[in-house]
């Protein structure tokens, strides 16, 4: 596998008597009713909204040079998406392109963002509800970094973490049989262990005025969001999240979650009789980190104020094999989906038809994605990763990673779907049959995200003497 980098670095800062300016803000983004909803393989309309969706960005400032985090209550980001927000953001608020950062929380109960992907064409991609929210989305996520620019007062950062381990668990299981099982159910007889861990930590970044009125916290955890389901919009979990740290900060705080790597984690305890589903689980998860957050208050650390480092690597990934006969089975299973056919074609089936025909629509062209670092001086670093990564991965990352503070959201500057780990190929099962790059790829994506942390970290400490 190969890959290549341009290698975009953003200029040096000397941090000597310098000053944080951070300011951050909120843009409702909620489509209009009927706009088709992403998250499963049928499609769905919305009826209602349970509570709006948002695109929320911090903005974070050091002697001239800035930087913009995005969060985006959907279930992905495109990456023609950030390409045109990334413009908008630089039209409106001087912002370089490679210091901004837009990754997606993965909620579930958000609309479809409208893609050529096989998938997305059949859940509603190209109605027009879906492609008018994709046009104005764009310039919404530029309006709350414009906004957030404008808001931009002198003030201190912290960092700190906590963990949780009660709210995420691996989905992959080894099964009796010698299988690995993807989501066995509630108490399934046949589960010898879980097949991968999770990553408990829980960083948030803190951010208030010199006169100690709050500004922003930044929140990231790896669980998927999908606890409630149904037709209604919600942000699912980080809804709650938002509210409980509102609840002690006060309600003019703007509250960014992101999602770290949890491409094979989610919120279902297998050991646990009860039904885990539905806004009241999301509640239940919402407080409980919360609780981790507030419980990590006072080991709070000051990042003073420093050199501003972004940089950005394009890598080149090949795409997952097409064996000889996928395609014609591809196209039967999706005819069948269309028509309706009884049989209908098993899950498995539809999940590789849609893999099948995106990877064949590339010709053998390779996914081409980007790798992005920010740093806020020797202790801070966010990266972002482009699809659903598996946790290992992100805490080969943190492992290798010279910044105390490595924060990882997943799902940001585009997305290419599943990236499970080089050992999880051979086992199978859902992730390793949706996923479009081949095996491997997530080592690729850990190797550059290292490289380019490592080189931040050594200029900054340059800058620093």
């Amino acid at each position: 596998m190969r890959f290549f980098m341009t290698l975009l670095l953003i200029g040096s800062i000397e941090a000597r008597g310098a000053e944080w300016r951070v300011g951050a803000a909120a843009v409702d983004v909620t489509p209009a009713l009927g706009t088709p909803m992403a998250g499963y393989y049928s499609p769905r309309g919305a009826e209602s909204v349970h509570d709006p969706l948002f695109a929320k960005a911090i903005v974070v400032e050091n002697e001239g040079r800035k930087i913009a985090l995005v969060s985006l209550d959907l279930i992905t980001t495109t990456r023609d998406l950030v390409v045109e927000a990334r413009k908008e953001i630089e039209r409106l608020s001087h912002i370089q392109s490679e210091s901004v950062m837009i990754s997606a929380t993965h909620t579930h109960t958000g609309p479809v963002v409208a893609s050529a992907t096989a998938r997305d064409v059949a859940l509603g991609g190209s109605n027009e509800l879906a492609t008018r929210f994709r046009a104005e989305l764009p310039a919404r996520i530029a309006e709350a970094v414009r906004r957030a620019d404008d808001r931009l007062v002198p003030a201190k950062i912290w960092a700190a973490r906590g963990s949780e381990s009660s709210i995420a668990f691996n989905r992959r299981y080894h099964m009796k049989d010698g299988t690995v099982g993807w989501n066995p159910g509630k108490l399934n007889p046949n589960v010898l262990k879980p097949a991968g861990t999770i990553d408990p930590e829980v960083p948030f970044v803190y951010c208030e005025s010199l006169d100690r009125k709050p500004i922003a916290i930044y929140i990231n955890y790896a669980v998927h969001l999908d606890n409630v389901g149904g037709t209604s919009f919600s942000a699912d979990m980080p809804y709650t999240l938002s509210r409980m740290i509102a609840e002690f900060k006060g309600k003019d705080l703007i509250s960014v979650f992101t999602a770290g790597c949890c491409g094979d984690v989610n919120h279902i305890n297998t050991n646990w009789r009860e039904v885990q589903h539905g806004h009241e689980n999301a509640v239940r998860m919402g407080v409980i980190l919360a609780g981790s957050v507030l419980s990590a208050w006072p080991e709070l650390e000051a990042i003073e104020p420093a050199r501003i480092d972004a940089r950005s690597v394009t890598v080149e990934l090949a795409t997952s094999p097409i064996e000889p006969g996928d395609l014609d089975r591809a196209r039967a299973v999706l005819a069948a989906i269309e028509s309706k056919r009884k049989p209908a074609p098993s899950f498995l089936e539809t999940v590789k038809a849609y893999k099948v025909m995106d990877v064949n629509d590339r010709s053998g062209k390779p996914l081409e994605v980007e790798v992005q670092t920010i740093a806020l001086g020797e202790k801070l670093a966010f990266v972002s990763l482009p699809g659903e990564i598996f946790v290992e991965l992100g805490l080969a990352v943190k492992q290798d990673s010279p910044f105390p503070y490595t924060i990882i959201a997943e799902l940001a500057n585009g997305s290419i779907g599943y990236i499970p780990s080089r050992r999880a190929y051979p086992q199978g099962n859902y992730e390793v049959v949706s996923a479009r790059c081949a095996q491997g790829s997530g080592e690729v994506l850990v190797d550059a995200a290292v490289r380019l942390l490592k080189e931040s970290n050594l200029k900054v400490k340059r800058e620093a003497k």
